[in-house]
């Protein structure tokens, strides 16, 4: 969670703060891209475009572990406080401002190091401090290819025991929706709409076995009879 002291620096920058707009260099955070610290997949928009960066800039130097370490810690941080959103977004944060969120930030971060530090400044040098949360999940999605990973999403009326995640796993990884050599990154989510049944959504794949999709079909069976 962000400590009062950041809390208290985001609050004193009030509306009626007088923003004054400079032309600033934008600064760049990474160097041009080599072809062994590319990306293994493409990621779009302008978080794409930094989570890619950040992505070859701890490729070169060899911290792409405690990297991702630190941005799956900072992209927890939006779960559990709803006021980071509005802290990053403001648009009256001044220099000191934004030097005492980095410097929160990094603290929350845990690891990463430099590598880590620089892109926070940069973000904020940038004013992109409100591009954070996607920044963290395309990177995310980026080292998940590049561990050769394969996300398997099930999403459950309920939350799902060990046992039943860890039976889906094994079901899933010996289909034809896991390529060989692939590995499962398993997340469930809770979601009551569905009534229940599952949602299974393997990579770009959905298999939708839920209650909810059920009554629809019948719906619409009995409304096109009628």
């Amino acid at each position: 969670m962000f400590s009062r002291q950041v809390f208290r620096t985001v609050r004193a920058a009030a509306p009626q703060r007088a923003v004054t707009l400079r032309a600033t260099p934008v600064r760049s955070f990474a160097a041009a891209a080599t072809s062994d610290g590319q990306p293994p997949i493409a990621v779009f928009g302008l978080d794409g475009t930094y989570a890619s960066a950040l992505y070859t800039a701890a490729a070169k130097s060899s911290t792409l572990d405690p990297t991702a370490k630190a941005l799956s810690s900072l992209n927890g941080l939006f779960e559990k406080d709803p006021k980071l959103t509005q802290i990053l977004s403001a648009p009256t944060l001044t220099a000191d401002d934004k030097s005492a969120i980095v410097a929160e930030l990094a603290k929350q971060a845990g690891a990463g190091g430099e590598t880590v530090k620089n892109f926070l400044d940069t973000l904020a040098e940038n004013n992109r401090l409100n591009l954070l949360k996607g920044v963290c999940e395309k990177f995310g999605a980026i080292m998940s290819a590049a561990r050769g990973e394969v996300e398997l999403k099930v999403t459950s009326a309920q939350a799902l025991d060990s046992k039943t995640l860890s039976r889906l796993e094994a079901a899933v990884t010996k289909s034809e929706y896991v390529g060989q050599g692939k590995k499962l990154k398993v997340t469930n989510e809770v979601n009551s709409d569905i009534i229940g049944g599952l949602v299974v959504e393997v990579g770009d794949r959905t298999i939708d076995l839920s209650v909810s999709s059920r009554v629809a079909k019948m719906n619409k069976l009995l409304n096109d009879t009628l």
